[in-house]
């Protein structure tokens, strides 16, 4: 494996997670960093991938599909406006997610079922819990750039995420 497939780079669609301290370490300031706080609630707590981005607010319906496909080790990371209101993500479309590959789920809004998220091997980072579900009309947006926490995250850069927080490397 050469230097760049280790220290997280994209190889065949799977990325060796680094913590994100580390890459700061090496990358400095070329490196983004996500400014939001987002609470660890998946059982895999460093995980890192390519990233596939979805904007959709209070509906989960292409989410669901989005995951229910190939995640090829990606991250998917959803822009839900930062909203509590409703949750994007419970047990059932992140077990989806760790059936079929995903690596991780970045979520700038709520997730519920938080005890369930915990035990499977997929990370899950939201902003919060909220045991109300979403609307299911199909709004949205895949694979368009959404800015999170002050950094833009685009199909194809790579992400690393951990207890310390979220970096990305772009593309």
């Amino acid at each position: 494996m050469s230097e760049n497939e280790q220290r997280g780079t994209i190889s065949d669609m799977s990325v060796t997670p680094v913590p994100t301290a580390d890459l700061y370490d090496e990358h400095g300031e070329a490196l983004d960093i996500c400014a939001t706080q987002f609470r660890q609630l998946g059982g895999r707590r460093l995980f890192a991938g390519p990233v596939r981005t979805l904007s959709c607010r209070e509906d989960n319906a292409l989410l669901r599909e989005l995951v229910n496909g190939p995640g090829e080790g990606a991250v998917l990371v959803v822009d839900g406006g930062g909203s509590l209101r409703t949750a994007l993500v419970g047990d059932l479309i992140a077990g989806a997610a760790e059936r079929n590959g995903w690596a991780g789920l970045i979520i700038n809004g709520a997730v519920r079922d938080s005890v369930a998220l915990g035990g499977l091997d997929l990370g899950v980072k939201a902003m919060g819990t909220v045991p109300r579900k979403s609307g299911k009309t199909g709004a949205g947006e895949v694979d368009v750039p959404v800015t999170i926490g002050g950094t833009t995250f685009r199909p194809g850069d790579v992400v690393h995420a951990d207890d310390d927080g979220v970096v990305v490397l772009p593309a």
